[in-house]
């Protein structure tokens, strides 16, 4: 005979064991070699159809520069030096990260709230890892806090290597944990 309160937890740990799985699959995959890209520009410092000199295509009828004609066509200063302008750096504390972020904070905070309460009426905390602190409430609040700042901190490194749709989806899923946990407090309080 199970349970229910078994069953509670055999689903809820193997819910965290999933994201825990997801979680380490996406750092494997997002190594630096998916973010590093050669740029055709950064090549070729001279003008558009310029070559350096040990890289010029030769052959034997190659034309030296003096064999030109005076009519012949040349590229104009202005269209030679018109390269595209590089795009504007992404900043990280944009208004979409901001957003993100409180969200978390939020949910982080509204968590915390219902696990102290459920706590502090003789529940017990499903979270392994969240177990270890939940002995005080200035221990659960420092879980809860560095959670926080790890995903600030994730997303930031994301941000760096140049991963920004990982620097997104690092703070959403963590609001997919909470909004779950908070979900599942106030259904068993």
């Amino acid at each position: 005979m199970t349970y229910p309160q078994f069953q509670d937890i055999r689903f809820l740990s193997a819910a965290i064991w999933q994201s825990a799985k997801s979680l380490t699959l996406v750092a494997l995959l997002s190594g630096a070699g998916f973010a590093q890209a050669v740029s055709v520009a950064t090549l070729n410092d001279g003008p558009p159809g310029s070559f350096p000199e040990n890289s010029a295509p030769s052959s034997p009828a190659a034309p030296n520069a003096s064999s030109f004609a005076h009519g012949a066509v040349t590229a104009s200063p202005t269209s030679a030096n018109a390269l595209p302008e590089a795009p504007s750096p992404l900043r990280f504390w944009d208004n979409e990260n901001r957003a993100l972020f409180t969200t978390v904070a939020a949910l982080s905070a509204a968590d915390f709230a219902l696990t102290r309460s459920i706590l502090q009426n003789g529940g017990k905390e499903l979270n392994p890892v969240t177990r270890l602190f939940s002995g005080s409430t200035a221990g659960l609040a420092a879980n809860f806090a560095g959670e926080t700042a790890g995903i600030i901190g994730l997303s930031y490194i994301f941000h760096k290597t140049g991963h920004h749709q990982l620097e997104r989806l690092t703070p959403m899923l963590n609001m997919g944990a909470s909004v779950f946990a908070v979900i599942y407090d106030l259904n068993h309080r």
